[in-house]
């Protein structure tokens, strides 16, 4: 199935319109159903295309695009929608602020008991979660890139004034969200002797190397990044003496939500109290993709062209960058520890703060790596090596593949990979976190190396993949009742198998909308140039050019005007046609060719008419 991008987003639109505005007014929904999370990802299914996409921005009423209006015509007219997004805003940031005027990020529904018999307490449900403070970034600076146009287009007071509102309130949880994830921010240090460092040992050996001969390299890897960490962070972490022992091994990425023990942040924005941290010093995989994604919106062109943040909020992000990058760089030389096998080809991927192994965590590590190869401009190697990874995945997920009966494979899907939140126990029940998104990531992830691939093989292969997996996703989409066009229906994309039916999934919806949007970024830019094309086109615009020249020394008579008026029409073509030779050269021996025609014509015809003579 053909990904398209603007028919897509617009069905999605169309949906959303009819479940949320089904009378003209948001519909919040079901409140046991509700949190920051879910409620931060609704919201971002219309705030992220309508600021990302040109063509579905909603703040300027003047330029709405007709289908757009289509689309959400439930919400109402062009002019009526950014006024009810407003309000709509505003009841977010008011639902989610606790009674001492602190930002809330709370898990809610999302957080599932480990025990299905014992019941978690609301205070548990009230905890901050690194999805929530991830969220909460991208839809914050949607939010005030929204205002920032909207509030020059609107004359009405009373709208006016929420706006001025929301500014404050978004202005102030984004804070909160960039405070909470530098202190959710961690540095696991550990014994190559204990069941992690064993475990690190072996997934980076693969059962070819020695625990001393991969201690030793993991230094030598890994000796700068060392010192980086060591020297640099400050911020939200407190750092162990014992990174400085270069025999330890160390891990560094998101928990799930504060760091036990991880001092305050000091700011001067007005935030409130700063929670105790709750969560172990571990590094999750799944939190740590999700952190990346956040806080990669705070350093985008948009962020910086409209100047969303404030000097306060810049020394935050550059902060959460250092950890951003040094992120990368990590997981990118785990992924990468071998040259001959790299151990993210090694599936599955093994944690060692858990001691899980699944596909989806070799779906996370492939996506930190796709970050820094977008990053750092992957060369040709990589990036062929990375498509078998994705390529693989999928079949082993049964998307490309079929699924055999009493498949475990299912259980990516549905009920999803449970996730141990570690410290958890400390507040009540344990609790722990499900991930359905393996298909939206593993989606995401192909459109954006697709977008990064200048091979041609490898962008071919990577456009099918995403086709394949959007076809899968496209048939999952839930087709009666409530939600209808939206997501998640599993078992529509695997019949065969008995799967639980979920309710509507916001996290699994906001997901394909971020493909939709990455898959816009794939067809702006220029497609891929062939040097043997260009080579090619060079040849023919030479022939054309000379053919051309040939004509124009021929006489024109009076009589002949059309013969003029065709010479100057090939001369218009053959100049486009110039014009695209180094950025498009199909299109340019296209032009070409159909040049030489008309040339070929014109000299057969004035041959013609001169025998005649």
């Amino acid at each position: 199935m053909q990904i398209k991008p603007r028919q897509h987003l617009l069905d999605i639109w169309q949906a959303i319109s009819r479940h949320s505005f089904a009378d003209g007014s948001w519909e919040w929904g079901d409140p046991d159903r509700r949190s920051s999370v879910a409620d931060a990802e609704r919201l971002l299914c219309l705030m992220y295309p309508a600021t990302e996409i040109p063509a579905f921005r909603l703040d300027d009423p003047d330029t709405t695009e007709r289908d757009v209006q289509t689309a959400l015509k439930n919400a109402g007219g062009r002019v009526e929608i950014p006024a009810k997004l407003v309000s709509i805003l505003g009841d977010f940031m008011r639902n989610h602020t606790t009674d001492d005027k602190r930002p809330s990020f709370s898990g809610g529904h999302y957080f599932v008991s480990a025990d299905p018999d014992l019941e978690l307490t609301e205070e548990q449900r009230s905890i901050g979660v690194v999805d929530s403070y991830s969220m909460s970034i991208t839809l914050c600076l949607a939010t005030l890139g929204f205002l920032k146009v909207y509030s020059s287009k609107t004359r009405r007071a009373d709208v006016r004034a929420q706006i001025e509102e929301l500014r404050a309130a978004t202005e102030t949880r984004l804070t909160a969200a960039m405070v909470s994830l530098l202190r959710s921010f961690t540095v696991n240090v550990f014994d190559p002797d204990e069941p992690q460092g064993r475990t690190l040992c072996g997934v980076l050996g693969q059962g070819r190397l020695s625990e001393r001969v991969v201690v030793e390299r993991f230094q030598r890897r890994f000796e700068a990044l060392r010192a980086t960490i060591g020297e640099s962070l400050t911020l939200g972490v407190d750092i162990a003496d014992r990174l400085k022992d270069e025999n330890q091994l160390f891990e560094c990425g998101w928990a799930w939500t504060l760091v036990k023990d991880a001092p305050p942040v000091d700011t001067t924005e007005p935030i409130g109290p700063q929670p105790i941290g709750t969560a172990r010093p571990i590094p999750y995989l799944y939190f740590t993709v999700v952190a990346l994604d956040g806080i990669q919106d705070l350093f985008s062109d948009r962020t910086l062209t409209l100047g969303l943040l404030t000097i306060e909020q810049q020394r935050l992000a550059e902060a959460l960058r250092l950890r951003w990058e040094i992120t990368q760089q990590y997981w990118s030389g785990i992924a990468r520890f071998n040259e001959a096998t790299w151990p993210l080809e090694d599936i599955p991927w093994r944690t060692t703060g858990q001691r899980l192994e699944s596909e989806y965590f070799s779906l996370c590590v492939a996506s930190i790596l796709v970050h820094d190869l977008v990053r750092r401009r992957a060369t040709d190697d990589d990036l062929t090596r990375t498509v078998a990874v994705m390529e693989r995945l999928a079949e082993r997920g049964r998307i490309s593949s079929r699924l055999m009966v009493g498949d475990k494979a299912i259980h990516l899907h549905s009920p999803g990979i449970r996730l141990p939140l570690q410290g958890s126990s400390e507040t009540g029940n344990p609790m722990q976190w499900t991930m359905g998104d393996f298909s939206a990531m593993l989606l995401k992830r192909s459109i954006q190396l697709c977008t990064l691939s200048r091979n041609i093989t490898s962008h071919d292969r990577l456009l099918r993949l995403a086709e394949k997996i959007f076809d899968h996703m496209w048939k999952r989409r839930i087709t009666t009742g409530v939600g209808a066009g939206l997501w998640d229906n599993v078992g529509s994309a695997f019949p065969e198998a008995t799967v639980e039916q979920l309710a509507l999934s916001w996290g699994v919806t906001e997901r394909v909308i971020e493909c939709m949007v990455a898959g816009r970024q794939l067809y702006v830019q220029s497609p891929i140039r062939s040097s043997d094309l260009i080579n090619y086109a060079s040849w023919l615009l030479s022939e054309a050019t000379h053919l051309l020249g040939n004509e124009q020394l021929e006489p024109t008579s009076a009589l002949d005007a059309s013969r003029g008026l065709a010479l100057k029409g090939v001369e218009v073509k053959l100049n486009r046609a110039r014009d695209l030779v180094d950025r498009q050269p199909g299109t340019a021996v296209a032009l070409t060719m159909e040049i030489l025609g008309e040339l070929d014509g014109l000299a057969l015809a004035r041959q013609t008419a001169s025998r005649g003579v």
